[in-house]
Order: C-alpha cells, then structure tokens, then sequence
C-alpha cells in the first residue's frame, strides 16, 4: 500500500469492485480498496441463494459466484487492496485516513469512489413496544448467522417487512428445519419483488399478512411470542384486531439507510429522502472528484444495477483523474412531486449525457393506469 494512489475506492462489496475494475480498464493504473470486512464481496458473500446476474451477466448465479467474478478481475488487474481497514475520516481534497491493526495513516487520492454501501434499520428505528429479549434480529444479521457461521438463530420465526431480504430469510429457514408462522408487512403491498413473493412465499405456504403491523413482542429472557394487528391507510393500528403468535424468534426487514457518515465528513451533499449523497449523470458528488455509487447512493433491488451505475462511477473517475473530464453545460434538475418518493440522478447535463441513462425512481405505493 502507497500512500498516493489516482483512484481510492471505499468499500469492497459489488459496487466498489465494479468501480475499481471499470477504472483499470480505463487506464487507470494506481487503484486502491479500501475494505472494513476480512474479505471482498461484501453482502453478497452470504446471499448464497441465486438469482444473481441475470441482468448483466446473462445467466443465474449465486451471491458469492457473482462477487468471485470481480475479485478475480481485480486481482488479475493488479488492483490493491487492503482488508479488515476501517476509513475514519475523508477530507474535500480527498485525504482519506485508514486504521486497522498495523496503526493509522493517510492516504492521498486524486479521486475517491464512496461504495460503503448500506445498513439494516434495526428495533430502536421502529418503536416496536414491548420486553428486550434474545431472539430478535435483523434479517441480514440472521442470514450471516445461518449461511456464514453456521447457527440457527430460531425454530419459530415472525418476520416484520417484505423486503426482498425478509421473504429470502423466510424461505431459509424453512429449508433448515424451521417454521416461519407470518411474514408481516405495514403496506398494503409487498416492497421486495415479485418473483421472491412466489419464489419464497408462496411455493412454501408462508401467509403474508398485509396492512398489519408488529404491536408488541413479549418474552423476558427468550422472545415468547409477538401481538400482531391490522392497520388502516394511515398505517395506524386497528384496535380490536390484535392476534398474538408463538414464536422464539422475530425478524427486521424494516429498511435499508446508506452508510454516508464518511461523505458527510467529506461536506458531500445528501439528498433527504434518500439519505444518500446527490450525484450527477457522470455520479460525481456536489465535491468535485468523489463520486458515489451503489447502495451507497440509493437502495437498489438488483445487484446487476449496481453493477451497471458503479461501472459509471468508475469510467468517469478515470476520466477525472486523466483531465479529460467534461464539466461543460448548465445542469437540469430533476424534482419529484406526485407519487414519486426519490430520482436518481438527481441533475444531468445534456452536453455530457452517455448513450443511456438509466434514472432511478420509487413509487409510495400501487399505481395501476396511472400517470405520475
């Protein structure tokens, strides 16, 4: 590890490896990730259920099969990295200070790639009332347990959330011999896609209750059982329609927040629905040579759309560090009003506009026949 490099990427899972193989395939030589985990890959090394790839690489494959293919590129580029690193701090002029077990140091990049990806809202985010006992997890928490260390976090489970996450865990414990009583969402609707509702729900008789919402989890040294009941429109509770459940075991699959303690350090501007950092068409940051992509951004549903917008990120922090970086053209700003929650992109210029453009949008619910 040196301590100039041209491109410093922060973060080791699918959008940090993309950004760092599109950037050595540009000809940028003098590449650096930046890894907090022991190994590359980042979430996808404990999704080992497939799925994966069928947008980009055309074909179905396991998280970690997915991951393999960039780490190879990365070490066939030459590409350095350094693992089990924390990144402390990260200044506008793109000093980026690093501690792990050999001490602390800085490093100075002439462009910075924020891949932090994101984080799982846990219990205290929700309120959920009630006593504090083992036995409620996070369902990324839960899926590193099960299929990274190798322990059954529960016999009898209630999963809160239909996040893609949630329905995959559901689905998991019951090949491991579990029981999955409901998997209970606040919405009207499923949030994760629909293909995981049939692929993990249905085909196991898994009820999904919509429009209802955990009230209370009892239990003093182990969870005992859970209160669930129906909500309104307004996602306020329905009284009269408590319903309580057996279980030894609740899981959150109540959302994701991307991890942008590091670009707020750097004065990198949020967007406040989001809560990820604004970027322009080419994912540069409102700080002039960081630029962001993946999770850290926004939420994707896909990991092949990381992968496409984090190859972005790349080619153009490689075109930065070159100076052939275009900065001509006013930028038009795209607002959202409506039903839309977020876009992303949030500004682009037409002089410096690729092929494709890909935005990215949410809804806040079902639209049928609808204009927005």
């Amino acid at each position: 590890m040196k301590p100039n490099y041209d491109v410093v990427v922060i973060g080791g899972g699918p959008a940090g490896l993309a950004a760092a193989v599109e950037a050595r395939e540009n000809g940028i030589k003098d590449i650096l990730i930046i890894e907090r985990d022991i190994e590359l890959g980042g979430i996808l090394q404990q999704c080992i259920h497939n799925g994966f790839g069928l947008f980009y690489f055309k074909e179905e494959l396991t998280g970690p099969e997915y991951a393999q293919r960039f780490i190879n590129k990365v070490n066939e580029g030459g590409i350095d990295t350094v693992l089990d690193t924390i990144v402390t701090s990260i200044t506008a002029d793109k000093n980026v200070s690093i501690m792990n077990t050999d001490g602390k140091r800085d490093i100075q990049a002439k462009a910075v790639i924020l891949a932090m990806g994101c984080r799982e809202r846990t219990r205290g985010a929700i309120a959920i009332p009630g006593d504090r006992p083992a036995g409620v997890f996070t369902a990324g928490a839960a899926q590193r347990y099960i299929n990274i260390e190798g322990y059954m976090v529960g016999k009898k489970a209630v999963i809160l959330g239909s996040g893609d996450i949630g329905m995959i865990m559901a689905r998991r414990i019951i090949l491991e011999g579990g029981e999955v009583k409901a998997v209970v969402a606040r919405s009207s609707f499923a949030k994760g896609l629909t293909r995981n509702v049939v692929q993990c729900l249905d085909h196991y008789d898994i009820p999904l209750l919509l429009s209802h919402n955990i009230v209370e989890i009892k239990g003093r040294e182990r969870v005992e059982s859970v209160v669930i009941a129906r909500t309104d429109s307004r996602k306020q509770v329905i009284p009269g329609t408590e319903k309580e459940y057996d279980c030894d075991t609740v899981l959150l699959s109540v959302g994701l927040i991307p991890e942008n303690e590091l670009s707020k350090l750097a004065g990198v501007e949020l967007d406040r629905k989001t809560s990820g950092p604004v970027v322009n068409e080419s994912m540069e940051t409102s700080v002039e040579g960081i630029f962001a992509c993946g999770n850290v951004v926004h939420v994707h549903d896909l990991v092949d759309f990381v992968t496409d917008e984090s190859r972005r990120a790349g080619k153009n922090a490689a075109s930065y560090v070159k100076g052939e970086f275009n900065r001509e053209g006013e930028y038009v700003y795209l607002k959202t009003s409506g039903g839309l929650t977020y876009v992303a992109p949030h500004r682009f210029r037409y002089s410096n506009l690729p092929e494709k453009l890909d935005i990215f949008m949410r809804v806040d619910k079902v639209y049928v026949d609808h204009i927005i």
